[in-house]
């Protein structure tokens, strides 16, 4: 008995490999094509000229000196806090607490900057800011780290219930410690402020964490510890199985990350905004793990990503002051291209193959 079976025009198959480059084509390409189609969209929805637009995105992220340091100096502080989430996301912890981390490390720099800052000498009071912002912010990352070694607890919960916490305490201290008092104005720290250099008030900033970001490469790639996480990450069981003792890699990793994310507010408060409020942190937290989740979790990479983010929040908000839009067109705008973005990680892990006929006749 002759049967016509259909088969489908196409079938989807999982990359084994691609080149770096190939990959890095697709996503500019997807980048081309979010262009083109935010080009329709916004002539659909404003009438405004599409390249006059993208003219002003590109204005506001890098049309002056001024707004060129501050777009570096927003890249580098994401940059940091994606480097704080990396080695946890990449054991598979899945850390939604960054944002929590890095207002607990801001806290204690503010604390050291109010308590210390006429007793120390500036270079010694830095020195103590450092040490208890990473301290603290270590220590954040460690609760639910040690939680979910010992009691396999769900630290996605975990971590995002800390950042709430976090706030509060912060909105606590702001008003505790706000000028005039209880007033709720985040209080101006005047001493402990990182050095100016080179006439750049940014460009410590921006050297710390491009320092960090070679570090955490040599680190994830290169080191034994490194070699455990993605062990950690591929199977707990088979890193058992090879003597890895899960629970360190587990602890050890988490307080690294939090470790970062405090020095992340460190920088925000003692290198960019010299106060502290309950939204320092900026949804940099959550921001921070598309940004390593786009570069595979590798930090080199995240340089471009993190550029590519902040590029389009700039950008975007230069739209809507320039042509007198309300925030919701630039977040259109904004959302497309990342959408683009993030679709093309499936053309880049799978490959769709054409059938050549999409009918064939079968004997039964």
């Amino acid at each position: 008995m002759n049967k016509i079976t259909h088969e489908p025009l196409f079938h989807i198959s999982k990359r084994n490999t691609i080149v770096w480059w190939k990959a890095w084509i697709i996503r500019v390409t997807a980048i081309l094509a979010a262009l083109i189609v935010c080009g329709f969209v916004t002539l659909a929805l404003t009438g405004l000229n599409p390249l006059a637009v993208y003219a002003t995105m590109f204005e506001g992220a890098l049309g002056t000196t001024r707004r060129i340091w501050n777009l570096l100096q927003n890249v580098a502080v994401l940059l940091c806090v994606a480097l704080a989430v990396t080695p946890a996301f990449k054991m598979k912890f899945w850390n939604l607490g960054a944002e929590g981390q890095v207002l607990i490390g801001g806290l204690a720099t503010e604390v050291c900057m109010i308590f210390l800052g006429n007793k120390l000498p500036t270079p010694l009071l830095i020195l103590v800011m450092v040490i208890t912002s990473v301290i603290a912010g270590a220590v954040w990352g460690l609760i639910p780290a040690f939680f979910k070694a010992n009691w396999e607890t769900n630290e996605s919960l975990f971590t995002l219930m800390m950042n709430y916490v976090a706030i509060q305490i912060v909105s606590y201290f702001t008003f505790i410690w706000s000028v005039p008092k209880g007033s709720g104005t985040p209080r101006v720290l005047e001493y402990g402020q990182l050095p100016v250099i080179a006439g750049q008030k940014y460009l410590l900033n921006i050297i710390i964490v491009a320092v960090l970001t070679v570090i955490m490469f040599v680190y994830l790639k290169y080191t034994k510890q490194g070699y455990e996480i993605s062990v950690v990450g591929g199977s707990p069981n088979t890193a058992r199985y090879i003597g890895i003792n899960v629970k360190k890699v587990i602890i050890r990793t988490m307080l690294i990350s939090g470790a970062i994310c405090g020095l992340a507010g460190l920088i925000l408060v003692a290198g960019t905004d010299h106060s502290l409020k309950s939204t320092t942190a900026g949804g940099r937290g959550f921001t921070a793990i598309m940004v390593s989740w786009l570069a595979k979790f590798d930090p080199i990479f995240m340089v471009l990503t993190s550029f590519l983010i902040v590029f389009l929040e700039k950008g975007a908000s230069k739209i809507s002051e320039v042509y007198r839009l309300n925030d919701s067109f630039s977040d259109i705008i904004t959302g497309i291209i990342i959408f683009f973005i993030i679709g093309s990680e499936f053309f880049i892990n799978y490959k769709l193959k054409f059938n050549k006929s999409n009918n064939k006749e079968a004997e039964r």
